[in-house]
């Protein structure tokens, strides 16, 4: 039987094909263009900046913000974009280690709950309830102090706070999948349990988990500079951009040292979380 797509006019067909394609925001656009930015400096820094980070002129030290120094210097004349550009590796780098012990040991964990039901729901159900039931920063704060103050330790530790909201979304994901009718079907057909698995629950959990792993990246930095902050990552000349913030607020006369990284992890912050959120709309 011919389909109804056939029957259409050439241009109707076009025009239903641009109806179907997912449409990106142009706020989305801009995000992605600002993430892209940001993972270029951590990859490549030595293309956006050609002043060193660890070494100024201290005869240009706490210059504002001009042509030659875009964020301005440090009380030893350090160029602050560079400063910031150099730490995006160190920042990025740490978030994208918390969110993957997060996705992967939050995975297993909600995946073997959903799946398997009974006595190992109940078990880790308590484990997930446990900690969900402590704060994510205090529990961060608690394991980068057992573990020594590192910008990695401080990664682990966010890892672990993430660990329970992945675990939640994939439980519910895998029991909404597992009662679905293709799963019965599945079944019906002589399909096994590890069929069903891998063939239908997970290529239906997947997209769900991705968003809130595109929105823990974002929450990650946030919690990893906020540690940085308060003297939990690497020490000085690190240029982590919490730490970045922490070293600006000793001087008053030169705000730029404070707004200049505050912004652009504001910025970061943002995008991400504008991206994350089309992602959940779109799935």
């Amino acid at each position: 039987m011919t389909s109804l797509t056939a029957l259409l006019r050439p241009s109707d067909r076009l025009r239903a094909a641009r109806q179907s394609a997912v449409r990106v925001p142009p706020t989305v656009a801009v995000a992605a263009v600002v993430i892209v930015i940001v993972l270029l400096w951590s990859l490549v820094p030595w293309l956006f900046t050609s002043f060193d980070p660890s070494v100024g002129d201290t005869a240009e030290k706490l210059t504002a913000p001009s042509g030659a120094h875009w964020f301005g210097t440090d009380h030893l004349g350090r160029d602050v974009f560079a400063r910031v550009v150099y730490g995006t590796a160190s920042s990025v780098t740490s978030a994208l280690v918390a969110v993957s012990i997060g996705l992967v040991v939050g995975s297993i964990i909600g995946l073997a709950s959903g799946f398997l039901r009974g006595a190992v729901d109940v078990v880790l159900g308590r484990v997930v309830d446990v900690l969900l039931a402590i704060p994510s920063f205090l529990l961060a704060v608690v394991i980068v102090s057992s573990l020594g103050f590192q910008t990695i330790n401080a990664a682990i530790a966010t890892g672990v706070s993430a660990i329970a909201i992945f675990a939640r979304l994939m439980r519910a994901e895998v029991l909404r999948a597992r009662g679905s009718v293709f799963v019965e079907a599945s079944y019906l057909q002589g399909g096994n349990r590890l069929h069903a698995l891998l063939g239908h629950i997970l290529p239906n959990t997947y997209k769900s988990v991705v968003a809130l792993a595109v929105l823990q990246f974002g929450t990650s930095i946030l919690v990893i500079a906020s540690l940085a902050f308060l003297g939990y990552g690497d020490p000085p000349p690190a240029s982590d951009w919490g730490l970045l913030v922490a070293s600006g607020k000793s001087y008053a006369t030169a705000p730029w040292l404070i707004y200049a990284p505050a912004l652009v992890i504001v910025i970061t912050v943002l995008s991400v979380n504008r991206i994350s959120t089309w992602l959940r709309r779109t799935r």
